[in-house]
């Protein structure tokens, strides 16, 4: 069974439309009016081998915002759909990923349960034209609307643009391997029977 979800937000601030394969190969098109962003999730699509479509219209002219913060909100609705019951996956994922002299640990669970652990010492207001207090806000946006915890930490690191690349790539590394298949788990990985 494909693991796909397609998902549509219209609202006052945002107009998202985003298609999410977890069994692709790491495709990606990506529209979000903020150049620097489009390539994290470029990345985030490359290394975790989602397929990913995306294209945002987003109120750029206020600030990044709610075009970041909403991008996550569907994100995250999007691999809670496309994951389903989460029968046979593996549930849990933990990459330590480095990227140059940064290096990043990211460490997730599809429990069900939201939460959000974070910790990046971001000392530019920018890179490129994101704002990089926006950075934890998508995550929490992720974490929340895929109900999953997710931590993010900076282990070490002092250039900006690796310690954001290395935490989107870390992700994709840690979803990839918590929404893998394992045949050993025949229904969910719980003693609860459900997640």
């Amino acid at each position: 069974m494909a693991r796909i979800a397609e998902i549509s937000r219209n609202t006052g601030e945002t107009r998202i439309r985003l298609l999410l394969n977890l069994d692709g190969s790491g495709q990606s098109r990506v529209e979000t009016g903020i150049g620097f962003f489009d390539h994290m999730l470029m990345s985030f699509a490359r290394h975790g081998f989602f397929d990913l479509d995306l294209t945002v219209e987003g109120d750029l002219q206020v600030d990044t915002h709610h075009t970041i913060e909403d991008t996550g909100i569907v994100l995250g609705a999007a691999i809670r759909k496309a994951v389903g019951d989460k029968k046979g996956i593996i549930r849990y994922g933990t990459k330590i990923l480095p990227m140059d002299e940064a290096l990043i640990l990211c460490s997730l669970d599809l429990s069900g349960r939201p939460c959000l652990g974070y910790d990046l010492n971001l000392d530019r207001e920018f890179v490129g034209a994101l704002e990089t207090e926006m950075v934890r806000e998508f995550f929490y946006a992720v974490s929340y609307s895929a109900a999953m915890n997710l931590h993010i930490r900076q282990l070490a690191g002092s250039n900006n643009h690796h310690i954001i690349e290395g935490a989107f790539k870390a992700f994709a590394k840690a979803l990839d391997e918590a929404v893998t298949l394992d045949p050993r788990i025949q229904d969910v990985l719980s003693t609860k029977g459900s997640l």
